[in-house]
């Protein structure tokens, strides 16, 4: 018992111990279990704080654990993807994820090829971002971090807002960035007409360092206001009618002063609404092509303005307009080289100052002239790039300095053969040379100045030349009327006269044909300067052609004695000694004298006038001067018809041939006869040869009159002969004017073998004075004709001057005494002594002498006791016509 007593009292303690036990196990349980609720309480708390934060983040945010499960997600993560927060309980795979938003339309891809991709990334160590374009179309930025035990932590934000922003930022810096490449104006406007939109060329051109500091101002702020005004005008204009304005051409001037052309176009701009809220315009600057244009069309003007004959002034200034509009800061100038060639003279500087211009007006050229004046002394361009201390300006730099001119650059105005007439300057404000576009505009500028200055010398030239005589240089006869129109009209207003000199050289002829045309041009150059010598600067001398000339004295008194003066004076100066060559020459003149009012009241009549008196000088023996009287003219008025009737008789066969024998002295025999021509005027009647010859000489019909004359009487003679008559001599005058002829011989010769007459029956007669005018071509003449078998005679012998030496040469038959001598030659003894001279000359010549114009036997008497051969006259016989001849050629002879 005791044992179980010991067991007992033993097992008591134990079950004490084990209450024990159990009341501390209760006890810890329990504050275990407090601190664990305590602890899941602060956990929930913690958790709940940390939920709320999670939910309060922007962006989304997920947690998965190693096995690719949900532990955490917000709800903006949900919201990401189009889904709802139940639909993201804790526990779901990443694969259900995946196709739940591939369900909705937020996956970027379907789940089989986004989940590879996915476990790429999840499977490193290392954080990634990237984004991810959904196929809504928006983009998530993923930010991953990978999680020690295997998972990871991911945010997610949807930047498809901050995505367009940057890339309409990104776009605008691109634009901006390529329109500042642009080098053309680039704008947009509002509709107030303020800058929106601006490129670098437009800014910099209005003096803005950045094109942001174009934003908001106008045209305005930019441009005058009249410039400004009118580009608002037109933009307004154009957002109100929605109307573009399509390649317009516009000036403007930038902000450093240069003007510039443009070619704009500007179109509204229309929002979604189609409402107009603004322009976009674009602008080239056109202002080299523009000026080329005005260079082309300047130059088309220029060549117009020379080609219509301008005045050199203008077409020179409208070069240096145009010269000056292709260049900023530029001046053109242009001078000619005067007359002397040593200095130079302003032709046109639109844009100098006057008082500089003035002062180098006439500036010397030579080596070291300025540029101009150097230019012109060298012949090549001469650029001066700074006047101030280039030496060539030493003279000159003062009155460059006060003009602010700094440099110059100078080229010579050659013509097209080289020779220099003027100077083209372009002068700068800055010290410098001239670029390789002024240079080619240089070389322009002085081929059309030279084509100008050309053109006007050419026309001034063509313009003396057609108004001036060539050799002498006076004014002709174009200009004679105009001069003397005015002086006409002054005299009217004035109540004074004007006199009309009309001079025509005396011996002139004799000079050309003797001593040359050479010497005869220079015997008019003088007697030309000797004239205008002895009249005043108003009056004017006038070569009206060959030796004529006409003087207007201007503005005379009433007064015939003081026109007389002035006349005595050009007497005296034209007679005055001439040396030609070798040859001393004096030279006269036949003056004939008009006076306004009283012999003529317009030009017309009183030249006509002066040339009558002149003519009327001229019959009183030349060398000297006759006032028109009114009968003058009423001669003039008959030669004029006698003129224009004897170009009709020979075609009416008015002509006939009269015949005056010829007889020896010693034998009575006649032996010859002289054809004398006489003219049966239809009218008048029998006219003289003395009456219509000179006329013929003047005119020239000597030479067809002549040719019948000796075409008939070889034709008369020859029929004599034919008619068994005796045979005889037929002697033919020839004139001055036929002997010249170059086919004289062969006239003659056409005349013999017409008529069939020998040679040895045909005599010509001619002059004394004839055969000495030209000594050379009478000897070739006359022995032509002696190799014919013609006889030559000399006419009207002792009236002229023949050197014996001459004579002696000539092959000359017979010399005939001239009438002159015979008519007094049985009482003048000077006569006698003349006669007796020439019969002796003729009888140790072996020439055979005949005197002509025998009327009495007292003259017949003193030629047979001088031993004269022949004679001829009215002692014997009257000219006859050719029946009388036959009939005198039956008696044949006389006492």
């Amino acid at each position: 018992m005791a044992t179980k007593s010991s067991r007992q009292t033993a097992e008591a303690p134990e079950s004490a111990n084990l209450t024990t036990l159990a009341q501390l196990a209760t006890a810890s349980y329990e504050a275990l279990e407090r601190e664990l609720r305590a602890t899941i309480a602060a956990l929930k708390d913690q958790a709940l704080r940390f939920q709320t934060a999670i939910e309060n983040i922007s962006q989304g945010i997920c947690f998965f654990d190693a096995d690719e499960r949900l532990i955490l997600c917000n709800r903006r993560y949900a919201e990401i993807y189009r889904l709802s927060p139940e639909q993201l309980q804790p526990g779901l795979a990443l694969r259900e994820i995946v196709e739940r938003r591939v369900a909705v339309g937020t996956s970027p891809m379907k789940a089989d090829a986004y989940l590879p991709l996915a476990r790429a990334v999840n499977s490193g160590t290392a954080s990634r971002n990237w984004s991810a374009v959904l196929a809504d179309g928006r983009t998530i930025q993923v930010c991953h971090q990978p999680m020690p035990d295997g998972g990871w932590v991911a945010t997610h934000e949807d930047i498809s807002e901050l995505s367009a922003n940057r890339l309409v930022v990104d776009e605008r810096i691109s634009l901006q960035t390529l329109i500042d490449l642009v080098p053309d104006y680039m704008w947009v406007k509002d509709t107030e007409s303020r800058f929106v939109v601006a490129n670098r060329a437009i800014a910099s051109d209005s003096g803005r360092d950045s094109t942001s500091d174009m934003i908001g101002l106008s045209d305005f702020d930019l441009h005058a206001p009249d410039l400004a005004q009118k580009f608002r005008s037109i933009e307004q204009q154009l957002m109100r009618d929605g109307q573009p304005m399509i390649d317009e051409e516009e000036f403007v001037v930038d902000a450093s002063g240069t003007g510039k052309w443009f070619l704009s176009t500007k179109l509204p701009l229309r929002n979604v609404q189609n409402n107009i809220f603004g322009l976009v315009g674009i602008a080239r600057d056109i202002t080299a092509r523009k000026r080329a244009e005005i260079l082309r069309d300047g130059q088309g003007h220029i060549l117009e303005m020379i080609a219509k004959s301008a005045p050199l002034e203008d077409v020179l200034e409208q070069l240096m307009r145009l010269v000056e509009s292709q260049l900023a800061g530029i001046f053109g100038s242009v001078l000619l080289l005067d007359k002397d060639g040593t200095h130079l003279r302003h032709a046109a500087a639109p844009s100098l100052a006057r008082d500089y211009t003035d002062a180098v007006d006439g500036a010397a050229v030579g080596p070291t002239a300025g540029s101009c004046g150097t230019a012109v002394y060298r012949r090549e361009s001469v650029i001066v790039a700074d006047i101030m201390h280039d030496p060539l300006w030493q003279d000159y730099r003062e009155l460059a300095r006060p003009h602010g001119l700094r440099s110059c650059w100078s080229t010579p105005i050659l013509s097209h053969q080289g020779v220099v007439l003027g100077v083209f300057a372009m002068y700068s404000m800055t010290v410098r040379e001239p670029t390789e576009a002024e240079t080619r505009l240089i070389d322009f500028t002085t081929r059309i100045a030279g084509i100008a200055i050309e053109r006007k010398q050419a026309e001034d030239r063509i313009h003396f030349m057609a108004n001036h005589d060539v050799l002498t240089g006076l004014p002709n006869r174009a200009l004679l009327e105009d001069r003397l129109s005015q002086a006409v009209l002054y005299a009217q207003r004035y109540d004074r006269w004007v006199t009309v000199v009309f001079i025509d050289l005396d011996n002139f002829k004799f000079v050309n044909d003797t001593l040359g045309h050479n010497a005869g041009d220079e015997l008019l150059k003088i007697v030309a300067s000797r004239m205008v010598d002895c009249v005043r600067a108003t009056d004017t001398v006038v070569r009206l052609g060959g030796d004529e000339f006409v003087v207007v004295l201007f503005d005379q008194p009433a007064n015939v004695a003081l026109v007389s003066e002035t006349l005595q004076k050009l007497r005296a100066a034209l007679a005055e000694p001439v040396q030609l060559g070798a040859h001393l020459v004096r030279a006269t003149a036949s003056i004939g004298i008009a006076n306004y009012p009283k012999d003529g009241t317009d030009p017309d009549t009183l030249l006509a006038n002066a040339d009558a008196a002149m003519y009327r000088a001229k019959e009183f023996g030349r060398d000297n001067f006759q006032f028109y009287a009114p009968e003058f003219n009423t001669r003039a008025h008959e030669k004029f018809v006698l003129q224009e009737e004897l170009r009709n008789a020979l075609a009416r066969s008015e002509f006939t041939l009269l015949y005056q024998p010829q007889v020896d002295l010693r034998s009575g025999r006649i032996f010859a006869v002289e054809a004398l021509i006489r003219w049966n005027h239809p009218t008048l009647g029998t006219i003289m040869p003395t009456m219509f010859i000179p006329t013929a000489e003047e005119t020239g019909l000597i030479v067809p009159i002549g040719d019948w004359v000796l075409h008939e009487a070889c034709r008369q003679n020859k029929a004599w002969q034919d008619a068994g008559l005796p045979p005889l001599t037929v002697c033919v005058n020839v004139s001055a004017r036929q002997f010249r002829e170059r086919n004289l011989i062969d006239r003659i010769v056409s005349a013999l073998k017409d008529s069939g007459l020998e040679a040895r029956y045909l005599e010509l007669e001619v002059t004394e004075s004839l055969i000495m005018q030209d000594i050379e071509l009478a000897l070739a003449t006359m022995n032509a004709l002696q190799s014919l078998g013609v006889q030559i005679s000399i006419d009207d012998f002792g009236t002229g001057y023949s050197s014996l030496s001459a004579l002696k040469a000539f092959p000359v038959a017979r010399l005939k005494i001239d009438k002159s001598f015979i008519k007094d030659l049985a009482a003048d003894e000077n006569d006698q002594a003349v006669a007796s001279a020439v019969i002796s000359l003729g009888q140790n010549l072996n020439l055979r002498v005949i005197a002509e114009g025998v009327e009495t036997d007292d003259q017949v008497a003193f030629l047979r006791r001088n031993n004269c051969d022949e004679m001829q006259g009215y002692h014997f016989s009257r000219p006859v016509c050719a029946q009388d001849i036959e009939e005198l050629l039956g008696g044949g002879r006389t006492d």
